[in-house]
């Protein structure tokens, strides 16, 4: 009996063998694919679509009949995934069962969680339907698995997401579907002969994977060589004047031998002593927050600057610990000599945040919010590991080192952030000595950066106006880049190469450079890293009404490997060590006195990369490369034309689009058009309300648009009220900017 059905389960997966092999290639090679957006998805549309592909192949596999039998089947599959995955929950119908509007809202309401998910998970399967069914012949199948090979070479090509196990999978199966393919159009038009074959099976799939195999291997083991000819996307990029990183070969060939040995992942770095390696976004996520305040997550501070980066000091080394912490025992401010007390006039708030790590991996501290001030619970017990040390110098609660003391998987820290005050901090006394001796050293710095520090703080009678300016300049002057073009190097000092050869940067970049400028202007600065506030839950925005969201931005953020981040920390005295935030596309959460808004800074955004901070933006994202492969499948023929004729479509473009507006009906047009778009994406405007007023809310929701916002709200109020044309000029740079916010809400 068993044997039979053993023989007969075999005899079902033999029927249409070829179409059932179609459509495990399909799954498999969009299975690859998929794998290359991991870090622009959620986990959970990860998972539903694996799951969706697994599903939808069993039931191909398992289930006959036709294909419109068998769709029922595969709808209800795709929802399951979608419920299983996406954290589900069963919610009873609360009202009457004959109550129309109540089902509808009870349908809303079991639906509302599905939404972010069903589009994608949609798409996804019925790509993979379409290419298993209809992918049959050797042109389809070629031309599939040429799409597919050449967007992943594309974005292998033209980004830093390493993809080459994903091409030479996709290489494999390829060929293995391509040889399906050829047998079975043997095996139609020979059917004889192809039944002959088959009763000597080992002489007949032996060759085939002996020709696989070798073409595989070969491939594998070729030398890597340069390109002969240039890509049009290369040609492009070099007409612009711009320069495009080579990943051929050793994926980074133009980067020094060293840089490639070093972990090219964002993440929290174990060593700073050299700074300045280009890197990859890696969006896994490290831990998440619960706050009633949002806030950047502090680890370390360094204070030693060597020229290539940030060692820990002799002060540092020989730091005095308290150990034999107890929870909600205060943390000292300071061990020996007088305590460190804040002026009257510094008024604090606290910050309480309940940290969940979602990695096994140790770390060398505990996070907190700026200066940690009691330890509330460690995994959930009130007893403290003895070993857990204090630095109150160095404002720093550091774990030990020890397989016998785990990293722990929550715990819960209270802060103290003082509020800032600027005027109180412009008159701010004379730093302690002792702080301003051990907190402006600096190496031998070329003389440029000094005369750069000098230059930036001529005319300021404060420390406070003095860092606010090298502030704004590192932000307006310098580009965000995760890859920056180190090649430009020259200089032996890091920061001297920064602000006059190469230009751009990331984070180090930016901070290592604000602290080394301040110094050098007398102003007592430390380096911080630790992590940007990471993400709210994207349905927050959706979900919950305007007038419920909290001011203070409170919530459970997610954290991940990409929002690792360095920051400065600035001495007033009488306020003790105030952050600061140099780098473009940053705003630091700081506390305001009552009715004071924070003043605008306008950074220049326009080369900056992936989002590191999302502020409260998540989930599904399509990344820029991926539009790039695209482009290139749908119009790699019409590239140079287009680029030759650039001027002519931009003119007659918005010839169409504006006809006889001028420009400033142009800004005021465009102006109108970001306002439908903001309500669309959970931006609510009231109508009683005039547009600084909403501007001024949505700054408060979407922190990290809120300098564009301000600078759109400025051109608007000027084309409109200021009584003065405007130019084309400006015009065209109102319309870029507006389209850089579209893209990031």
């Amino acid at each position: 009996m068993a044997k039979r059905m053993v023989k007969g389960f075999i005899r079902l997966l033999a029927r249409n063998g070829y179409a059932k092999l179609c459509v495990l290639f399909a799954a498999v090679l969009l299975w690859q694919w998929f794998d290359s957006l991991e870090g622009y998805w959620w986990p959970q549309t990860f998972a539903i679509v694996h799951a969706a592909l697994i599903a939808g192949t069993a039931i191909e596999f398992l289930v006959p009949g036709k294909l419109r039998w068998r769709m029922p089947l595969h709808a209800a599959a795709l929802l399951a995934c979608i419920m299983v995955f996406s954290g589900f929950r069963w919610i009873p119908m609360a009202g009457e069962w004959k109550d129309a509007a109540a089902w509808g809202d009870w349908f809303a309401e079991i639906a509302e969680p599905l939404a972010p998910y069903i589009g994608v998970a949609a798409v996804a399967y019925g790509l993979f339907l379409f290419a298993g069914q209809f992918c049959r012949t050797r042109p389809q199948v070629a031309l599939f698995c040429g799409a597919v090979l050449v967007s992943l070479a594309v974005l292998d090509s033209f980004t830093t997401i390493y993809l080459w196990d994903e091409v030479a999978w996709c290489v494999f199966i390829s060929l293995c579907w391509l040889v399906a393919e050829h047998f079975e159009r043997f095996r139609r038009s020979h059917p004889d002969t192809w039944r002959h074959l088959t009763e000597y099976p080992v002489s007949f799939v032996l060759p085939v994977i002996a020709v696989v195999g070798l073409v595989m291997t070969a491939g594998l083991l070729a030398p890597s060589v340069n390109p002969v000819l240039k890509d049009p996307y290369t040609l492009w990029m070099k007409s612009r004047g711009e320069s495009v990183p080579s990943f051929v070969g050793d994926k980074v060939r133009s980067l020094p031998s060293a840089v490639r040995e070093r972990d090219a992942r964002s993440g929290y770095s174990r060593s700073d002593d050299k700074l300045g390696d280009g890197f990859e976004f890696d969006y896994s996520e490290v831990m998440t927050v619960n706050t009633n305040r949002r806030s950047y997550w502090r680890g370390e501070t360094k204070s030693e600057y060597t020229g290539q980066g940030w060692v820990d000091s002799e002060e540092e080394q020989t730091e005095a610990a308290l150990s034999g912490l107890e929870t909600g025992e205060p943390l000292p401010k300071r061990l020996a000599g007088e305590p460190l007390k804040l002026s009257p006039e510094a008024e604090t708030m606290n910050i309480v945040a309940t940290v969940t790590m979602r990695r096994d991996e140790p770390f060398p501290v505990l996070f907190g919010a700026h200066q940690a001030a009691v330890i509330r619970a460690i995994d959930g017990a009130e007893s403290i590991p003895a070993a857990l040390a204090w630095l109150p110098e160095s404002a720093e609660l550091r774990w030990p080192r020890s397989d016998s003391t785990p990293y722990p998987e929550t715990y819960v820290i209270e802060s103290e952030q003082v509020v800032l005050d600027e005027e109180q901090l412009r008159s701010a006394g004379p730093p302690d000595p002792r702080i301003a001796a051990r907190y402006t050293r600096l190496p031998a710095v070329p003389e440029r950066v000094l005369r750069l520090a000098e230059e930036l703080t001529a005319g300021a009678d404060n420390d406070y106006d003095k860092i606010r300016r090298i502030e704004t300049y590192l932000k307006e002057n310098y580009p965000y880049t995760n890859t920056p073009d180190i090649s430009k190097r020259r200089s032996e000092d890091f920061v001297d190469s920064f602000l006059f050869e190469v230009q751009e940067g990331y984070c180090d970049y930016f901070s290592t450079a604000m602290a080394v400028l301040a110094r050098a202007s007398g102003i007592p600065v430390r380096w911080v890293k630790g992590y940007a506030p990471g993400a709210l839950p994207a349905e927050l925005y959706i979900s919950i009404p305007e007038n419920a969201f909290d001011p203070n931005m409170g919530g459970s953020y997610t954290v991940r490997n990409a929002d690792a981040h360095s920051w400065v920390e600035v001495y007033f005295e009488g306020f003790g060590w105030i952050p600061f935030e140099p780098t473009p596309g940053f705003s630091y959460p700081y506390a305001y006195p009552i009715d004071e808004m924070p003043a605008p800074v306008l950074p220049d955004l326009s080369d900056v990369g992936p989002v590191v901070e999302t502020g409260g933006e998540s989930g599904f994202r399509i990344p820029p490369a991926v539009g790039i492969a695209a482009g290139v499948l749908a119009a790699a023929g019409a590239l140079f034309w287009l680029w030759r004729q650039r001027e002519s479509l931009v003119l007659l473009w918005r010839r169409i689009r504006f006809g006889a507006m001028s420009a400033n009906e142009q800004i005021v047009h465009e102006t109108e058009r970001l306002i439908r778009i903001c309500r669309r994406r959970g931006l609510e405007r009231s109508d009683h309300e005039t547009l600084r007023e909403t501007v001024g809310r949505w700054s408060e929701r979407r922190r990290s648009l809120a300098d564009d916002f301000q600078e759109v709200l400025a051109m608007f109020e000027r084309a409109k009220y200021g009584g003065r044309p405007v130019t084309d000029q400006d015009a065209e740079r109102f319309a870029e900017k507006v389209r850089l916010i579209r893209e990031r809400l």
